[in-house]
């Protein structure tokens, strides 16, 4: 089933361009996502951002889910760098990235093998060091965090004692990113606001 992101700006032109295609849809609510069924069977399911839930079948009832926290965080990490911003709704309050090596795979073998994974891996972890300390001064008491990257090299960053982010704040969909750059950041950001659309055409 595919899905898309869709900018909260170009949500009603998504769904009218939906019933243009397939027909009035019929509306529910599904696991806090809104649920569009359409005339010729075809449906999407509408994900609000932050982690919010829909609870009631309308487009306004998402609609008003849509606007920015009024004080949040992102924090993107992957081995080669990472990205963190702390935004006040849609506005960039204060962010950072940066990037590091971080040694590749070898194929040699033996004590060789091992040596280059224990480089690599000191590598790694001296990257992540660099992210916490960052993201602590950064986004270390947002309210509310999305993350995206690498799963384990997000996680390792969050264990780190200076982020006060409890599990709970962590919110929204798990961003997939390549290494972190200041586009790649712009563009996280505005995937955190968007309304995720899983689409089924019949």
């Amino acid at each position: 089933m595919p899905t898309v992101s869709v900018p909260p700006e170009r949500l009603s032109r998504w769904l009218s361009n939906f019933e243009e295609r397939h027909g009035t849809a019929d509306l529910s609510v599904v696991h806090g996502r809104l649920r569009g069924l359409a005339e010729d069977g075809s449906t999407f399911e509408a994900e609000a951002p932050f982690g919010r839930t829909v609870r009631t079948p309308t487009v306004e009832s998402l609609e008003v889910l849509l606007a920015p926290p009024d004080q949040w965080g992102i924090l993107l990490v992957r081995k080669g760098g990472f990205a963190v911003a702390r935004l006040a709704g849609e506005a960039i309050v204060e962010s950072k990235v940066g990037q590091r090596h971080v040694q590749g795979r070898t194929k040699a073998g033996g004590q060789s093998q091992q040596r280059f994974a224990r480089r690599r891996d000191n590598q790694a972890r001296a990257a992540y060091e660099a992210a916490a300390d960052h993201a602590a001064g950064i986004v270390g008491t947002v309210p509310m965090l999305v993350t995206g990257g690498d799963r384990a090299a997000v996680s390792a960053v969050l264990e780190d004692p200076r982020l006060h982010v409890p599990a709970g704040h962590v919110v929204g969909r798990f961003l997939t990113v390549p290494d972190p750059r200041r586009s790649v950041l712009e563009s996280a950001i505005a995937a955190a606001r968007s309304v995720w659309v899983e689409v089924s055409n019949a």
